[in-house]
Formats: C-alpha cells, sequence, structure tokens
C-alpha cells in the first residue's frame, strides 16, 4: 500500500474525496491538519497551503473546504476502526500512530488525574504528520562521525529548526550504523522513541527500517529509556530525538560515563543558538559532543550547512566543499 492509500483510508468520506483528487507528490506531503470549522490545511513541500471543495490547491483559507465536527468525528472512527477504547495509552500521549508509520497528533478536551493525563474526550483537532524515509540522506555525514582510533562513532548532535529534516536524517545514521557500510561495521544501536516518529512502531512492529542491529523502546520518555537500554540491551551506540529537559541532560552524562556513543537532535539554528538556551547550554559547555551537525531548509528540506568538531572547528561547509 503506498503513501497516497494509508492516508485516504483513514479518512472521512468527504475528505477522501476531496484529497483524492489532489494533483499532488504524496512523498512531499508533510502534514494534514484537521481542525473543527476551520479551513482545511496541509503542508506541502516545507510550505502551508489551503485545499478547497473541489480540490484545489489555494493561498486564501476563506476559499478553503471548512472542516465539520462530523469529518473530525468519522476520521477519528477510522483512525481507530470503531475502537478507541484500544487506543487509550497513546492517546493520553496525545497521537496515535498508524500502518505506514504515520503519525496523528490529537487535542481536545483533556482528563486529569491528578498530575497525571487520564484520557482525552472531545477531540477537535487532528494533526496527521507523514512519515518519511530518506535513504542514503546520511550518506555525506557518516565519513565525519567516525573515530578511527577506536573503530567507532563520535557522541553527535544534530541542531535543526522544526520541519528541517532533523528525525529523517537521524533514522537513516541509525540504519547505516546498525547496518554497517563501507566505513564501518554494523554495531548495536539503542532507540528511546519518545513520540514514536523514528521507528513508527505500529503494534510493536517498526514501520521504518532502522537495521538488524537496532532495539526500540517506543513511546518511552527519553531520560528513562536511555537508563533502560544500558542495563537491558547493551547497545554501543543509543540515539534519541528532540533532547530538552535537565533530566534527560542528567541521563546522558551516565550513557557517556558508561562508554557507549550517543546521537541526539535538539532544535537550534547553531551551536550559538543552543549555547543560549538554560539547559541545553550545558550540552555545549560540557563539550559531551565531538560532532555538530548543522540543518537548514535555505536550499531545500534537510540542506547540510556545517559539521563542526567539540572545538568549534569547522569540517563540512556546505554542498560545494563535500568532499564525497
Amino acid at each position: 500500500m503506498n503513501t497516497k492509500e494509508e492516508l485516504l483510508k483513514i479518512l472521512s468520506l468527504k475528505l477522501r474525496n476531496i484529497l483524492g483528487k489532489l494533483i499532488l507528490d504524496f512523498e512531499l506531503l508533510q502534514e494534514i491538519r484537521l481542525r473543527m470549522n476551520a479551513p482545511l490545511l496541509i503542508v506541502y513541500a516545507n510550505k502551508e497551503c489551503f485545499v478547497t471543495e473541489d480540490a484545489t490547491i489555494v493561498d486564501n483559507p476563506k476559499k478553503a473546504a471548512i472542516i465539520s465536527k462530523n469529518e473530525i468525528r468519522e476520521t477519528m472512527e477510522y483512525i481507530s476502526n470503531y475502537s478507541l477504547y484500544a487506543f487509550e495509552d497513546e492517546i493520553r500521549q496525545g497521537f496515535i500512530t498508524i500502518n505506514g508509520g504515520h503519525r496523528i497528533g490529537l487535542a481536545g478536551k483533556v482528563i486529569m488525574d491528578e498530575d497525571s493525563v487520564k484520557g482525552m474526550k472531545h477531540i477537535s483537532f487532528i494533526n496527521i504528520r507523514l512519515a518519511h524515509q530518506v535513504k542514503g540522506c546520511a550518506d555525506p555525514v557518516i565519513p565525519y562521525l567516525i573515530d578511527k582510533q577506536v573503530n567507532g562513532i563520535y557522541h553527535t548532535l544534530i541542531i535543526s529548526p522544526p520541519r528541517c529534516g532533523k528525525t529523517t536524517l537521524l533514522r537513516d545514521i541509525i540504519r547505516q550504523l546498525s547496518d554497517g557500510s563501507r566505513y564501518l561495521e554494523g554495531m548495536s544501536v539503542g532507540v528511546v522513541d519518545e513520540r514514536s516518529e523514528i521507528g513508527a512502531c505500529y503494534m510493536g512492529t517498526p514501520q521504518n527500517e532502522l537495521g538488524i542491529r537496532t532495539d526500540i523502546l517506543d513511546c518511552c520518555p527519553k531520560a528513562k529509556g536511555m537508563l533502560m537500554l544500558i542495563r537491558s540491551m547493551s547497545p554501543r551506540v543509543i540515539a534519541v530525538d528532540e533532547l530538552g529537559s535537565k533530566e534527560e541532560l542528567d541521563a546522558i552524562d551516565y550513557v557517556i560515563g558508561c562508554g557507549c556513543k550517543l546521537i541526539a537532535t535538539v532544535h537550534g539554528s547553531s551551536i550559538e543558538d543552543i549555547q543560549n538556551k538554560p539547559t541545553l547550554g550545558e550540552l555545549v559547555k560540557k563539550r559531551l559532543f565531538d560532532r555538530y551537525i548543522i540543518l537548514s531548509n535555505l536550499k531545500g528540506i534537510g540542506h547540510l550547512d556545517e559539521i563542526y568538531d567539540a572545538d568549534g572547528k569547522r569540517l563540512y561547509a556546505g554542498k560545494e566543499d563535500n568532499p564525497l
């Protein structure tokens, strides 16, 4: 089943009719936003667009199809196969992962039990984020991650603004390290997939290819997951997406102290940007990472801007300087 078929089967009949007629490359479609009583919005090739009733892409939201309460209800029925109860645990975290690895973000009235989220009702907002695996996108990066002295890799931090391909790059790095390449033999990799975006597990099975030596903790908090993997799976590398909390920083110290290599991503535009953030700045000050990979969308989604070492020396600067 291709991406278009996977998506249309979870949408209401009206939305299937509209989006099924769209003339576009579904591999470049990033998000479908459904908000009750609001215009139908998609993110295509990193640009927001609106879609009309007759399946035309426009810039004016007043011309777009309006999402009704019924479209939300019917779409949720298809997403959950008429059993929201079966997805109770995932809904508590605000998303559902479907076949194909696509992630459905949800918002509505949150039900609390003291300090914990018990569930959600009156779901009125749906964000369908499409899973895209780009095999080979890490090819220019891999040679810079290898530490030839120990036949291993460097601690690496990928810095990127939102929607610039950091998770896609991380995913391919994991796959290549796990399977092995012409640069390095395959190694065991542990992945803490807190938001179910790296492996995109569906009923326990990763929908994205992460390599033959990869173990995944799905929907697990990063700080707890990193410690669990060290104790249970003996990985040589641990990979996590979107660092940010103090707990995660403490867990990183433990991971590195155990001799395990770390590959992580963080939101930002530069090393200086990360240094100015309260918690994340500690990552740079402590020199925990040996390599910094900077992504942007200046020349297209996922453009590899620069690679630096721990001393701030630039090792790579744009495509024109790529020695590969």
